[in-house]
């Protein structure tokens, strides 16, 4: 089955809403801190406005996996969109900054349960063989979304004001979640009842050991995906860059990353996941302890190609070990706790780049994140589970061959 036709089924009803997903979030991004700061809020309350969005996705994640595996995937992404939207509205008609901070912590919350069900649906109904290009695409379709999000966002602040990016991604809400409640669940939700109720504690218990080393390469991998926004526009400014220009360099960057999340897949789907994640973080590692040499537009621009690159190559790369290595009959309780890891690094690594930076100079600050990236590397090339052969035999699922050879 080819790539193009065998995902043909999932282009309206999980590629194209998450594009439209992403534009809103894309919207959004901009003009949650300047609406904290239109509202009275200092500067440091304002970043933290900001950081709550992803403090609420990592509090998600969790409880979200009970959510999938209780009510489904497609129930789950009605409730997500609705509760998205109520945290939209929120934001969008906050008279305080912690009436705002609630709106941002709601859509923080509610993007776990939406990401987790989305991502268990295509684990679930998309052929083993193409699992990466699935995963790939559907990231790739978000970056997109994430990409033209502040575009259109802009036009719609010059007609309704700041709060406009909300406006956008309430449409964006509404509208990717009523595309993606037309996909029934899958056969697995719907031929009997389920399999399993597993908790949170004998999830830790049962796969402590690959939750602890591959675990922390997920982690890793997210805190040097996500730190990239936070390093690029401090480097830009002890530059002396201004704001036009630092915008050129994450157009630079972002349009890299679109371009390799689709052969990064493809490369995953025929080699293996090691293939790809493993130079995607050394990538990322060597851009970070590439940047402090960087002195002007070009230098820095390239850096930021280089970031690109690793991050692109990086795109689906979680969830496919997620959806690989997951036991079918806990699947969506331990996606979560996969995701976890990850998204636990997102928040992390550039609050850890601000601390450092605060203490120690920038230069190493950003150093710093490059050796993680390295060290996660080298967690990802140890304890990605090596399927032979590969792709696995029919007979047998991914997820119980990875955790024979991962231990429990």
């Amino acid at each position: 089955m080819s790539g193009p036709t065998g995902l043909k089924p999932f282009v309206t009803t999980v590629f194209v809403p998450a594009a439209i997903f992403g534009i809103g979030q894309g919207a959004a991004a901009p003009v949650m801190a300047l609406t904290a700061r239109d509202l009275g809020a200092s500067v440091a309350v304002a970043g933290l406005i900001v950081a709550v969005v992803g403090l609420g996705a990592v509090l998600g994640d969790l409880p979200a996996g009970r959510i999938v595996a209780r009510f489904g995937e497609r129930r789950s992404i009605i409730g997500g969109s609705s509760a998205v939207a109520l945290g939209v509205l929120i934001c969008l008609f906050a008279p305080t900054p912690g009436v705002l901070g609630l709106g941002a912590l709601l859509t923080g919350l509610a993007n776990a349960v939406w990401g987790l069900a989305r991502q268990s649906y295509l684990a679930e109904a998309v052929p083993l063989g193409l699992r990466a290009r699935a995963m790939s695409s559907f990231a790739a379709m978000w970056r997109l979304g994430f990409f033209v999000g502040p575009l259109l966002g802009a036009a719609v602040i010059l007609v309704v004001g700041t709060r406009g990016g909300f406006v956008v991604q309430l449409v964006g809400v509404v509208l990717s979640g009523w595309l993606m409640s037309r996909v029934p669940d899958p056969p697995s939700r719907t031929d009997g009842p389920l399999k399993s109720h597993a908790t949170l504690p004998s999830i830790l218990r049962g796969h402590r050991k690959l939750l602890s080393t591959l675990g922390a390469g997920s982690l890793l991998m997210g805190a040097g995906r996500a730190s990239r926004e936070a390093v690029l526009p401090l480097w830009a400014a002890h530059l002396g860059l201004d704001a036009a220009q630092v915008s050129l360099v994450f157009g630079a960057g972002a349009a890299v990353d679109l371009l390799c999340s689709y052969p990064a897949g493809h490369f995953m789907d025929r080699y293996g996941r090691r293939f790809i994640a493993v130079p995607s973080l050394l990538v990322i590692g060597v851009s970070y302890l590439a940047l402090p040499f960087s002195h002007d537009l070009v230098s820095i621009g390239a850096v930021a190609v280089l970031m690109g690159i690793g991050n692109g190559l990086g795109n689906g790369v979680i969830m496919t070990l997620g959806a690989d290595i997951a036991p079918p009959a806990i699947r969506a309780e331990f996606l979560a706790a996969w995701r976890l890891t990850h998204d636990t690094g997102m928040f992390a690594g550039p609050l850890g780049v601000g601390a450092l930076a605060a203490v120690v100079p920038l230069g190493f600050a950003v150093g710093a994140i490059g050796g993680a990236a390295l060290v996660g590397a080298s967690l990802l090339f140890r304890f990605i589970p090596v399927y032979s052969p590969w792709p696995p035999r029919p007979s047998r699922d991914p997820g119980s061959v990875a955790l024979e050879k991962q231990g429990t």
